[in-house]
């Protein structure tokens, strides 16, 4: 199983908006589309910045190739009305991960 994370750097003004965004439209959506597995929401506490705060999003995926069909089918999408919506007031960086027992 992979961990598909994506790092939001969020300005201090959009934090509520974005917040509200991403749990009634972007999370719902992804839900929905079946390819992307229990959601976790985390606000990161290292790395304060004087502005603004990170939040981590991250899902499971069970491989590559299917986070690949995910991202062909809806993630561009998301992904172009997350910049349409909030401009350069929220910045992301996916990780994928590798679970290790």
């Amino acid at each position: 199983m992979l961990v598909y994370n994506t790092t939001y750097h969020v300005d201090d003004e959009m934090i509520g908006n974005f917040l509200i965004w991403l749990k009634e439209c972007y999370i719902p959506e992804v839900e929905k589309h079946g390819l992307l597995k229990t959601p976790r929401l985390c606000k990161v506490l290292s790395h304060r910045e004087d502005s603004g705060a990170s939040y981590s999003l991250q899902w499971e995926v069970e491989n590559s190739a299917v986070l690949h069909q995910w991202h062909t089918e809806l993630g561009a999408k998301l992904h172009q009305e997350l910049i349409h919506i909030f401009d350069n007031k929220v910045v992301g960086f996916p990780t994928l991960m590798e679970v290790m027992k």
